[in-house]
């Protein structure tokens, strides 16, 4: 694991921005895993800066988004399929059919999950998945329970996740619950992962994350400990109370 303290969110962003792009630029047919929420806003808007200045191309990629909520269509304000297009892919130079996002309308669920790992397989698995990590340390939605669930899979969120996401919504009642998520096994196959945290709401979850010496499914994210090509990246105020830091 290497762990990358920045000063600023921004800082944090162009340092994730940046290794998506080494990625791009050193694969002829690059598979990118990618996330939604507040977290990777950032991110995104350094590769559309990038991209309006001739620094990368997107037209050789594929994509794999990590989750959509169950019941949303594409065109859903509140869904990941637009929030991908209106924070990513409208302004870059992504083929069309080389993005891959779970269809929350799909009329048979536990087929959409089949279907879909057996796609993220068929493109041998991620070469760089992003991530961030929810107050109660889920990744994608893979949410604290008794077991680790590998594939693609339906999950039930908690409480915490929807009272989180809450603020995208008009009320809480209004927040799915339930989605299609990416498993860990699927995350762990990643040739690369990147974590990342921002702002003091992530410092609690990092600090327990970080010093966690077992793997549990009641912290999802406590697998990345055993990934083999882990960068966790944070700004100051996410590592406030994690206590071995380590500056860029």
């Amino acid at each position: 694991m290497k762990i990358v303290i920045t000063k600023s969110k921004q800082e944090a962003s162009l340092y994730v921005a940046e290794k998506l792009m080494n990625v791009l630029a050193s694969k002829e047919h690059p598979t990118l895993g990618l996330a939604t929420g507040g977290t990777p806003k950032g991110v995104y808007a350094e590769l559309i800066n990038a991209y309006t200045k001739n620094e990368t191309s997107f037209h050789h990629a594929v994509t794999f988004n990590l989750d959509e909520y169950l019941g949303l269509d594409l065109n859903n304000k509140q869904g990941y399929a637009y929030y991908m297009q209106e924070n990513l892919f409208k302004y870059v130079n992504f083929n069309p059919d080389n993005i891959h996002i779970p269809n929350g309308k799909a009329s048979n669920p536990e087929k959409e999950c089949q279907r879909y790992h057996e796609l993220i397989k068929a493109h041998n698995d991620i070469d760089i998945q992003l991530l961030g990590i929810g107050t109660n340390g889920h990744i994608g939605f893979n949410e604290p329970s008794d077991q680790f669930y590998l594939a693609t899979h339906i999950t039930t969120l908690d409480e915490q996740t929807r009272k989180s996401n809450a603020r995208y919504f008009d009320s809480l009642e209004a927040v799915p619950k339930r989605a299609i998520t990416m498993g860990v096994g699927e995350i762990m196959d990643s040739r690369e992962v990147v974590l990342l945290a921002l702002g003091e709401a992530k410092q609690d979850i990092m600090e327990k994350l970080l010093n966690s010496k077992t793997v549990d499914p009641k912290l999802p994210a406590s697998v990345l400990h055993l990934h083999r090509n882990l960068t966790v990246v944070m700004d100051e105020a996410a590592a406030k109370k994690y206590n071995k830091k380590v500056r860029t």
